[in-house]
C-alpha cells in the first residue's frame, strides 16, 4: 500500500502494520515519519529495537537472524533496516521477498531508503515490499506548494500567517526543509500563539535557501525569472563553478531545441519527450516551456550559451554571472518581450 506523508498520522491511529518502507529525497520528512512509526511501535509493545545498515559485504542472513531471535522476555521487536544506496543487490532482493512472505506480528520491519527512480520503484523486491506493507514516498514539496506546507507546520504550534508572509518564508528556505523546520520552530520561540505579522516574520527568518543546480533547471523550464535570479545569485555567493552552471543551462536548452525541432517536423510531443528520456513532472515543465519558446529563440539561446562558454574559458570580456542572468531572461520572458 502506498501512502502520502500527510496520511501517516491518521493511518497510525487506526493500525500498525508489520512492514513500513520510507524513501525519498527529503531527510527531514523521512526522519519524522520514522520517528512517528517507532513511537507508535513502542506504544504497541515493540520494546526491543535492532538497527541494521546495509553496507558493502552486508550479510543478509543478519536480517533473518534478527527476525528469528526472540527476546528472553517475549517482547516484540522493531528491526530498523537502512539501505543507504537504495540497492539491496541480488541477495538482498531475495531476502526481502522472503521476508514479505513470512510477516510476523512479533516483528516490525522499518526500511529506510534514499530517493528511488522509476526503474527501482518497479523492481521486484520493491514491489513485493509495497504489496506486503506500507510505503511512503517522502519528497520535498515544490516551491508552489511550500507556503501550504509551512502553514501546516505553523498550525501545529498554534500560529498562522498571511499568504504574503508564507511566500516570504518559502522563498528564503527554498529547497531546504530542515532550514524551514528550524525557522518555523524559531517563530514559536519568539512569538506567542496566534497570527504572525509580516514584520515579525521578516525579522525572524534568515535567508537560508539552498540554491542548487536542480533548482536552476526547474526555474529555467518554468520561466520563473525571479527564482532563477535568486538561484544564480545564491550559486555565485556559494562559489559554484561557472562551467557547471553553464552545463546545466545548456543541457536544458539543447533538449528543448531537439524536441522543438521534432514538433516543427510534425512529430507528437509525447513521443519526442519519451525519446529524450523526459518523464514525470519534468515532462510537464518542458511542455510549458515549449509553449513559450520557438525554434528561433532556442537557437539564439544556444548561440548565447556559446558566447558564455568563451567567457568561462577566458576568451573575450564580460561578467559570466551577468551573462547567465541575460540568458535566463531570454528564456523566461514571453516571445513578444524577449531580447534579440
Amino acid at each position: 500500500m502506498l501512502l502520502k506523508g500527510e496520511q501517516l498520522a491518521a493511518h497510525l491511529e487506526r493500525e500498525l502494520r508489520p512492514l513500513y518502507v520510507l524513501y525519498g529525497d527529503e531527510p527531514l520528512l523521512v526522519l519524522e515519519a520514522a520517528d512517528a512509526i517507532r513511537a507508535r511501535a513502542r506504544q504497541q509493545g515493540y520494546s526491543e529495537r535492532e538497527v541494521l545498515t546495509v553496507l558493502p559485504q552486508f550479510d543478509w542472513g543478519q536480517l533473518m537472524a534478527a527476525g528469528g531471535n526472540m527476546s528472553l522476555f517475549g517482547d516484540k521487536k522493531l528491526i530498523d533496516l537502512r539501505i543507504p544506496t537504495g540497492k539491496p543487490g541480488k541477495d538482498g532482493s531475495a531476502a526481502l521477498q522472503q521476508w514479505c512472505q513470512n510477516l510476523s506480528a512479533d516483528n516490525l520491519l522499518l526500511i529506510t531508503l534514499p530517493e528511488l527512480d522509476w526503474r527501482e520503484e518497479k523492481a521486484v523486491w520493491f514491489t513485493a515490499l509495497v504489496n506486503a506493507g506500507v510505503a511512503l514516498k517522502l519528497n520535498a514539496p515544490p516551491l508552489a506548494e511550500l507556503p501550504g506546507w509551512i502553514a501546516g507546520r505553523l498550525r501545529r504550534q498554534q500560529q498562522s500567517a498571511d499568504l504574503e508572509s508564507l511566500k516570504f518564508i518559502a522563498e528564503r528556505v527554498e529547497g531546504n526543509l530542515l532550514a524551514a523546520h528550524q525557522e518555523i520552530q524559531k517563530l514559536a520561540l519568539l512569538y506567542p500563539a496566534g497570527q504572525l505579522s509580516m514584520a515579525q516574520v521578516r525579522d525572524a527568518v534568515l535567508n537560508v535557501a539552498r540554491y542548487d543546480i536542480e533548482g536552476l533547471r526547474e526555474a529555467l523550464l518554468a520561466g520563473d525569472l525571479g527564482r532563477l535570479s535568486r538561484t544564480l545569485d545564491g550559486l555565485m555567493q556559494e562559489g559554484e563553478a561557472p562551467p557547471l552552471v553553464l552545463w546545466a543551462m545548456s543541457e536544458e536548452i539543447r533538449a528543448l531545441t531537439v524536441i522543438r525541432a521534432g514538433q516543427d517536423a510534425g512529430r507528437p510531443v509525447d513521443q519526442l519527450l519519451k525519446d529524450a528520456k523526459v518523464w514525470g513532472p519534468r515532462a510537464i515543465a518542458v511542455k510549458k516551456s515549449l509553449q513559450r519558446l520557438n525554434t528561433a529563440a532556442l537557437e539564439a539561446a544556444l548561440q548565447h550559451a556559446g558566447r558564455i562558454d568563451k567567457l568561462v574559458k577566458g576568451i573575450g570580456q564580460g561578467n559570466v554571472w551577468e551573462e547567465f542572468l541575460r540568458l535566463g531572461l531570454r528564456l523566461c520572458r514571453p516571445a513578444a518581450t524577449r531580447p534579440a
